[in-house]
């Protein structure tokens, strides 16, 4: 990557655990595909007065915005579901699938194999 990666952690306490699995996350996506210019992933709670990563309840909004060559790729988790989220962890899961799926996209459509959409 040539920018280093941004983890930005809004109405929340930082948290080392966190952080590192958005390491290990934007590095699979890294062996996926080199190319990865920059990447940023923001993590807030559902209601900003939340201050601690354990308070249950509080859906969280993950959003990737990752730069690749010619394009920016964009998740963002804003769940509608109070229920959706409560976990950190599987917040972060469903983000990052949802990124390597798009990242997938573009490197088959970067290929051939898919044709660009109109």
């Amino acid at each position: 990557m040539q920018l280093p990666l941004q983890i930005t952690f809004h109405g929340i306490d930082h948290s080392e655990a966190v952080e590192e699995r958005v390491r290990e996350k934007v590095s699979k996506l890294e062996q996926f595909y080199d190319r990865i210019t920059s990447c940023r992933v923001a993590i807030e709670p559902h209601h900003r007065n939340t201050s601690s990563l354990h308070h249950k309840g509080e859906p969280f909004h993950i959003r990737i915005d990752l730069t690749v060559p010619g394009t920016e790729l964009v998740v963002k988790r804003d769940p509608k579901d109070p229920h959706v989220n409560e976990d950190i962890y599987v917040a972060l899961r469903d983000a990052f699938e949802a990124m390597e799926r798009q990242l997938k996209e573009f490197v088959a459509r970067q290929r051939g194999d898919i044709k660009a959409r109109a």
